[in-house]
């Protein structure tokens, strides 16, 4: 097993169809097309390998915020559906967590949708604590200044 950043087109292709396991409405013409624009926004994607199989992706940037500091958000965090329960989501969360030690960072952050009470039973057993609510409101470009 091991885990590694992917580095060029070809390790972002065999991405590809975990992080679709999270984001179905991604097709690849979008993922191709949106992705530079996330790179360029620091996005990086790592990958845990096992046995030749991309076993569970991460997407994730390095942000600094008045309210938070210097920390990693993790974006993208996805097992492969038929690998779950093997322990390779927790090594790349602790992955994720000694990346960010070793870029200067005083914290990890993510946000999971209110219906995943399994991946927060997840998140929960592997350290991390809910902190915050997170507000959110489409906006749309038909929608009319009050």
């Amino acid at each position: 097993m091991r885990i590694r950043l992917a580095r060029n087109a070809h390790e972002v292709a065999r991405c590809f169809p975990v992080l679709t396991q999270l984001r179905p409405h991604l097709s690849p013409e979008d993922f191709a097309q949106r992705l530079p624009r996330l790179r360029r926004q620091g996005y990086r994607l790592a990958y845990l390998e096992d046995r030749g199989h991309v076993c569970a992706v991460a997407g994730f940037r390095i942000l600094e915020m008045w309210s938070r500091g210097r920390f990693l958000y993790v974006d993208d965090l996805v097992t492969e559906a038929s690998q779950r329960s093997r322990g390779y989501g927790a090594a790349l969360l602790a992955w994720l967590v000694q990346y960010a030690r070793r870029h200067g960072c005083q914290r990890l952050d993510l946000d999971s949708g209110v219906e995943r009470s399994a991946a927060h039973r997840f998140y929960e057993r592997c350290g991390l604590q809910v902190v915050a609510l997170h507000f959110a409101q489409p906006i749309r470009k038909d929608d009319r200044e009050p």
